[in-house]
């Protein structure tokens, strides 16, 4: 088989081949009522298919938006299979009647401590609970001082008893006595 090229094309559109090569006559033969017409339809044609796609595309849009704004129906199937089973069993039912009355917590209330610091004064029965205290003895090198009164004048007369403690020592405190502290360990409740 042997294939033979084509002949050349002409460099020049033919007379009456207008433009893109479409066949219509645009020679100087030809009336200009034609080439109006040719211009008229394609420019009707042209703006039929703007109109065209603008319209539906905004259709689209309404659409679409519509789509989204209304809720979608929801579709649901129930089928129901008849059971072959046997009848069910009586169902028996026991109420129990039970009365539970809560009663509060009983807090104690914050009364006097068994704890205390090595600083300060306290009245016994009050700020600290009577009986026998222990401490460690001095913070420091300069002491541990304590002492039994009988109120909180700070006068002579009323010392019931003191000490200095140079290591650990123990004290009975009464009710109603004033015990006041200073330089010493944590104070502790043994008895």
């Amino acid at each position: 088989m042997t294939f033979q090229q084509p002949p050349p094309l002409p460099d020049h559109t033919p007379q009456g081949a207008g433009p893109f090569g479409l066949g219509t006559p645009t020679g100087p033969g030809r009336p200009a009522r034609s080439r109006r017409r040719w211009l008229t339809y394609g420019a009707v044609a042209l703006v039929s298919l703007f109109v065209g796609v603008g319209s539906g595309s905004a259709d689209t849009v309404e659409e679409t938006a519509d789509t989204k704004a209304a809720p979608r129906p929801t579709v649901t199937v129930t089928e129901t299979a008849e059971a072959n089973a046997p009848e069910p069993a009586p169902t028996v039912t026991e109420t129990v009647t039970e009365t539970v009355t809560a009663e509060p917590k009983k807090t104690k209330k914050p009364g006097p401590a068994t704890t205390f610091s090595g600083e300060g004064e306290y009245l016994v029965g009050e700020d600290i609970k009577p009986g026998t205290y222990k401490t460690a003895g001095p913070v420091d090198e300069f002491g541990c001082y304590w002492e039994r009164a009988k109120d909180a004048s700070g006068e002579f007369d009323s010392i019931i008893t003191n000490n200095n403690l140079t290591g650990q020592g123990r004290v009975k405190l009464n009710s109603g006595e004033y015990f006041k502290t200073n330089g010493c360990q944590e104070w502790k409740r043994v008895g």
